[in-house]
Formats: C-alpha cells, sequence, structure tokens
C-alpha cells in the first residue's frame, strides 16, 4: 500500500503587513528586509482569530478536497509551536469543531519542521493499514510570540494554515522516501522564551547545509536522481536559504516554490500553503515528482520525495 496526498487545504489570514509598514514601526528598510529574506508583506491573524480558527478551515477544505467526511478521519495530527494554550491540543479542539468523532488526536512540536514531521508519522499509520485517513495540518499564529522590536526577527515572520489529508494513493504514487532528524545541540541557536529568539548566522548555516543534503538523500533513498525532480517545496523561511536547496539539485528557478515574498515564514503552515498555491497554479500535475523539505528549532529537519497524485 501507498500513502500519499489526497486533500489539500490552506488559510491565510486577510490583514497584510508589508515592509513598509514595518518600517514606520521600528529601524527596518524594505531593501534590507528584500534583500536578506525575499520577503516583501506577510499575514497577520487578528486578535479574534486563533491557532485552531485558522487550523480549521483548513482542515474543512482538505477534507472536502479528498472527497471524504470528518467521520472518514482515523487521526488528526496538528504541527505546531504556537497552540491557543498549553492543553488540551490544538488537534483535539479541531477534532471537537469538525465532527471527527472517531479520530484520536494529538499535536506535533517540530517548530518549521512540524509538518514533515506530521506527515511522515501519518504515512506509517496508513501504509501499516492501521488508518485510512490521516489529517495533518500545518498552522501557526506567529505574530502572538514575536517581538515587534526586534527588527532581526519581527521582520520575518506571518501568520496561516495548510492542511492534507494523507491516505492511500494508487501504484506508483506518493511517498517514496523520507528523511526525518534533529540536533539537540543546536537548541541554544533557536527557541522561545516570552518571544522568538534566533541566532541568525548560525541557523542560515544549518539551514543551508542540511536542507540541500536532506534533498540529496530522499532521492538516493528513492532511488532516484537530480534529473527526475520536477518541483521543490522547500520551507519559506529565507530566500536564500531556499535559493542553496534549488541550486543543489540543480533546478531550474520556475521549479521551486516561492511564496516567501507574500506571506514571509509561516513556520510549520508554510510548505503546506506553498504546496496549495503551486497546485492551483497548475504548475504540479499527476505523476510530478515533488521533494518537499524543512527544518526549524530543535533543531529539526525533514523531507520527502513524493510522486504526485491519487
Amino acid at each position: 500500500m501507498n500513502a500519499g496526498i489526497v486533500g489539500i487545504g490552506r488559510y491565510l489570514p486577510e490583514k497584510i503587513v508589508t515592509n513598509a509598514d514595518l518600517e514606520k514601526m521600528m529601524d527596518t528598510t524594505d531593501e534590507w528586509i528584500r534583500t536578506r529574506t525575499g520577503i516583501e508583506e506577510r499575514r497577520i491573524a487578528d486578535d479574534n482569530t486563533n491557532t485552531s480558527d485558522m487550523g480549521l478551515v483548513a482542515a474543512q477544505k482538505a477534507i472536502k478536497d479528498a472527497g471524504i467526511t470528518p467521520e472518514d478521519i482515523d487521526l488528526i495530527l496538528v504541527a505546531t509551536v504556537t497552540p491557543d494554550q498549553p492543553f488540551p491540543s490544538v488537534a483535539c479542539m479541531l477534532q471537537e469543531r469538525l465532527g471527527a468523532k472517531k479520530a484520536a488526536a494529538m499535536d506535533v512540536s517540530a517548530a518549521c519542521a512540524g509538518f514533515m514531521y506530521g506527515i511522515i508519522t501519518g504515512k506509517q499509520f496508513v501504509e501499516s493499514g492501521a488508518y485510512k485517513y490521516v489529517l495533518v495540518v500545518g498552522v501557526e499564529k506567529l505574530s502572538k510570540i514575536t517581538d515587534w522590536n526586534d527588527r532581526n526577527t519581527a521582520v520575518l515572520f506571518g501568520d496561516g494554515a495548510g492542511a492534507v489529508v494523507v491516505g492511500e494513493v494508487s501504484e506508483g504514487r506518493g511517498i517514496l522516501s523520507f528523511e526525518l532528524g534533529a540536533d539537540g545541540t543546536g537548541s541554544k541557536h533557536l527557541y522561545q522564551d516570552e518571544y522568538i529568539i534566533m541566532n541568525g548566522r548560525e541557523v542560515f548555516k544549518f539551514a543551508v547545509r542540511q536542507m540541500g543534503e536532506s534533498c540529496v538523500h530522499v532521492l538516493e533513498k528513492a532511488g532516484l536522481t537530480k534529473d527526475d525532480v520536477d518541483f521543490l517545496i522547500p520551507h519559506q523561511a529565507n530566500i536564500r536559504i531556499m535559493e542553496a536547496s534549488r541550486q543543489r539539485l540543480e533546478l531550474p528557478v520556475e521549479k521551486m516554490s516561492k511564496t516567501v515574498h507574500k506571506y514571509g515564514n509561516t513556520s510549520s503552515a508554510s510548505i503546506p500553503i506553498s504546496l496549495v498555491e503551486e497546485i492551483e497554479a497548475g504548475k504540479i500535475k499527476d505523476d510530478d515528482l515533488i521533494v518537499m523539505v524543512g527544518f526549524g528549532g530543535g533543531l529539526t529537519w525533514g523531507a520527502i520525495a513524493i510522486r504526485w497524485g491519487k
């Protein structure tokens, strides 16, 4: 049995905060932000919209796209570091609000790599035959843990949600290989105290190396080469990190997803948000080979090679 993605959905808050808006709030410039990060604007949720609210909309869309009902979901995995509250989990909140009465539910905490951890976990349950459908949601309200007086981090982050339904797909399609990893010795470089604290230089060095290596590793595990890759969806953290991954795979610019300029770094939501964007734009077609790769605080990382289609 092959597990793959059978439904997709996303949610983005309406409020747009541009670099020009940030120029009025702190000592920064549009040029400085764009040249170092590639970010031009980001979405920020209002005070009345919490993590579970965004995740709910994305989940409902993914379930509808899969052509199933909430009662068909066996397990809900929510990747987030910004839950509404310490417990109950966002996953349990979604279980109740969706009406997914038979679903088990838990949150996954792997920062920006959380969605990759979630989808790879979901794959195991489906391929073992234990569960038929697993809902995986990546959702963050990073604006509530961002120090808006720290110009080094405040310019980076945005809010949003993306969701997929993992289920059985036809022969030859689905998740062909994966890699998960962690290096706890790097935890001091990216963590949350009251707000997000980041050693940008160290995180950049780690991400440039690890993202490229993970892309190559999942191709090797699947018995494939760089020439087989049709599209790359990297975690949308920083355009320079993303470009390093693209160049490692020797892909042309048009074969890499780029949404960071519109949405900023949405942590665990960035890969599923970008996936929906590229599907809707017609850039990903059935039987295309897609590589998805993310990294985050922990330090954590994860990647998959997936043959697209149901």
